[in-house]
């Protein structure tokens, strides 16, 4: 079955610029199925700060056809090494919610889904350029919503410009994302999320749109001075 990674590294301005232009390809990667390759991003920042694009921040999140795959591009491969010295998880996929065209083939839901459980969650979006200002204006508050929540243990986002946005958040338990997401929370306008997917709803603000959840396998080296950032389950 298909496994994924998620990986955080500080590195150059050019190392991050390069992997964004020039992401790691199946064509060029054995084992390889998909790589999105993405500046980091805080979450809930202003548009015009460093922080809405942290070039020395990189963040990839790929599909492998094999943890073999993926280990020997981490020891092979310029990049791979690159990688090997940050933050990485290595990730079993659990469940679907919409679809992009790089990944058609993930069915709706895999294994055991329980709530009590720690989670992984993904989100890639490809957005519509003409729906880019609608966009921020319902997704910062939905931003801040995430990133104050006291049930994530990790919570950011990045970008490919212009096109991509992504989210990668960890999650103590899977009941309490989905209790963000449904506005059960007591946390100040709750139901952020649930007016913005409304919002959504009423005109898409993308053309391509997934939303991913993962069982992390394991978690290797640190970011921002943190190790064991996923919660054992």
């Amino acid at each position: 079955m298909t496994m994924f990674s998620f990986h955080l590294v500080r590195t150059s301005p050019i190392t991050t610029i390069r992997a964004i232009t020039r992401p790691p390809t199946a064509a060029d990667t054995p084992g390889l199925l998909h790589a999105e390759c993405m500046a980091a991003m805080r979450l809930g920042s202003p548009l015009l700060s460093p922080a809405r694009f942290q070039a020395r921040n990189l963040a990839v999140f790929a599909a492998w056809e094999s943890e073999e795959a993926l280990e020997n591009y981490l020891a092979a491969s310029p990049l791979g090494k690159r990688l090997a010295e940050g933050w990485y998880v290595r990730l079993d996929f659990m469940r679907r919610w919409g679809v992009i065209s790089e990944l058609p083939d993930l069915p709706e839901e895999v294994g055991e889904q329980d709530p009590t459980k720690p989670v992984v969650a993904v989100t890639l979006a490809r957005l519509k350029h003409t729906q880019v200002p609608r966009f921020i204006k319902w997704g910062k508050p939905v931003e801040r919503l995430v990133r104050d929540h006291p049930g994530q243990t990790l919570a950011l986002a990045a970008m490919h410009p212009i096109r991509t946005v992504s989210t990668f958040t960890v999650w103590q338990s899977q009941q309490e994302m989905t209790d963000m997401v449904r506005g059960h929370t007591d946390m100040p306008d709750a139901r952020r999320h649930i007016v913005a997917m409304g919002e959504r709803n009423r005109k898409d603000f993308h053309f391509e749109f997934t939303t991913l959840r993962f069982r992390a396998r394991s978690e290797h080296g640190s970011w921002d001075g943190r190790t064991d950032i996923v919660p054992v389950a």
